[in-house]
């Protein structure tokens, strides 16, 4: 009998001991970190493309001259006056500067941000390219070619304000974003007429209309998504569209006063 009690003793405490390294483990399980989603990969075998162009409607706008006198080193490198970008129409009547993007419908996977940077250059006192789209967290190396100092200062809604001086011919800036955000403005404070806007995406797939005001968009899984246009002028446009695997799609827009 009292062997039976000692083995009874003994078996609850190995119980008991067992039970308390599992609880501890599950303390540490519940504290530990989520893990992070896995990296999304393009199937290139099945991706599909999304090409077409935004044209514009309405009577062509008239672009203002931009008066540098009260800055003689920006007048200096213009042998003609400069013309405002906010709403350039292409000779074929098509519109530039329009950010086109996958708005939603994207798997809910974190896509590989790039490790090469976007330029934004400030060049005879103007902001080239005037439209950029980079990824949340990929650089963007900001460069002052001018022989005059600038002040870089964009106006996010969601990601964190800054405002920073750049000497002539300095030193280039690199600088990101953390979240989403289309389109963010950038102006400078020493130079009025100076304007930029960046698209912040969480993902690879997005354009910006050029001088044939066309766009392509690459790499994009089969499915069903919201493609949206948007520009600093006549604001925004969304369509829905669905591609399936390997498909070439043209989804054309209209955009315009």
């Amino acid at each position: 009998m009292t062997k039976l009690l000692i083995a009874c003793g003994a078996a609850a405490a190995l119980l008991l001991v067992s039970c308390g390294g599992s609880k501890e483990e599950a303390k540490k399980e519940d504290t530990s970190a989520p893990a992070a989603a896995p990296a999304a990969a393009v199937d290139d075998a099945n991706a599909a493309t999304v090409t077409g162009k935004v044209s514009f409607s309405g009577d062509k706008p008239t672009l203002r001259t931009i008066d540098m006198s009260a800055n003689p080193v920006c007048a200096r490198v213009h042998t003609t006056p400069q013309k405002s970008e906010e709403a350039i129409v292409n000779d074929n009547g098509t519109l530039r500067n329009t950010f086109v993007w996958i708005k939603s419908g994207l798997p809910d996977k974190q896509w590989p941000v790039p490790t090469t940077t976007v330029s934004l250059e400030q060049d005879g006192c103007m902001y080239k390219p005037h439209v950029i789209g980079v990824m949340a967290g990929q650089g963007i190396e900001i460069k002052n070619d001018d022989a005059t100092n600038h002040n870089i200062h964009p106006l996010p809604k969601i990601n964190q304000e800054w405002n920073e001086s750049q000497p002539p011919k300095g030193d280039p800036k690199v600088k990101s974003f953390a979240r989403e955000e289309v389109l963010i403005p950038v102006k400078c404070n020493v130079h009025p007429w100076m304007r930029a806007y960046i698209g912040v995406v969480s993902h690879p797939f997005f354009a910006v209309t050029g001088e044939d005001g066309t766009f392509t968009i690459k790499g994009l899984p089969p499915g069903t998504y919201t493609l949206e246009a948007v520009h600093e002028k006549y604001g925004t446009k969304d369509i829905q569209i669905t591609v399936a695997p390997k498909e070439s799609k043209t989804q054309d827009f209209t955009m315009g006063s």
